[in-house]
């Protein structure tokens, strides 16, 4: 499957406006959060994600609160909130966890993943916006300030592929944790793989 991520985008139209042109070579759209700069325009700019070729799915960072952000969805059958919850195609179970970013230890995020463990099948995509602790992807100011009960979930279930954000300074990098690849995509989208 081929995958067309974004995250921290916070209203950038120009940028917004070629990722919609470029979703026609491609599967799947994923947003780990942050396409709104504190929802200012957030229905304009889900309006105009909206005309993506593929399905998109999509949670909230920082900027969105789930409330505005699945209330902005429900208007547009194309994006699909995904925040708490399990999208399944091809074979790969997408899971969504998006807001904070700024939690070592999210106890919410501990219980939604030991409930949506025993639905999982097929390969993994994790998509949060916060990214696990001890990473390439999570140093700010030369420490690690991810999130340690991302990093279990992966640890346990390993992912194929963990989706993230939040940390600007870390936008475009990649690590692993184990055979799971960890990536920040960053505002100006990127072309991932599952196989």
């Amino acid at each position: 499957m081929k995958i067309l991520a974004f995250v921290d985008l916070h209203g950038n139209i120009a940028l917004l406006k070629r990722i919609v042109v470029e979703s026609k070579n491609y599967e799947l759209v994923v947003c780990a959060g942050d396409i709104s700069n504190f929802e200012h325009n957030l229905s304009t700019l889900l309006a105009m994600l909206a005309k993506a070729t593929p399905p998109v799915l999509i949670i909230p960072g920082n900027h969105e609160t789930p409330e505005a952000l699945q209330e902005a969805c429900s208007k547009h059958p194309k994006l699909l909130f995904l925040h708490r919850g399990l999208y399944k195609a091809k074979g790969i179970s997408f899971v969504g966890y998006g807001t904070g970013g700024f939690s070592i230890v999210d106890k919410g995020f501990e219980g939604f993943a030991e409930r949506v463990k025993p639905h999982l099948s097929g390969k993994v995509v994790l998509i949060t916006h916060a990214p696990p602790h001890k990473t390439k992807l999570d140093i700010v100011l030369g420490e690690h300030r991810g999130s340690k009960s991302i990093r279990k979930f992966i640890t346990s279930v390993k992912p194929v592929l963990a989706i993230c954000g939040h940390f600007h300074e870390t936008e475009g990098q990649e690590d692993y944790i184990g055979r799971t690849r960890i990536v920040n995509p960053g505002k100006r989208g990127k072309l991932l793989v599952i196989q």
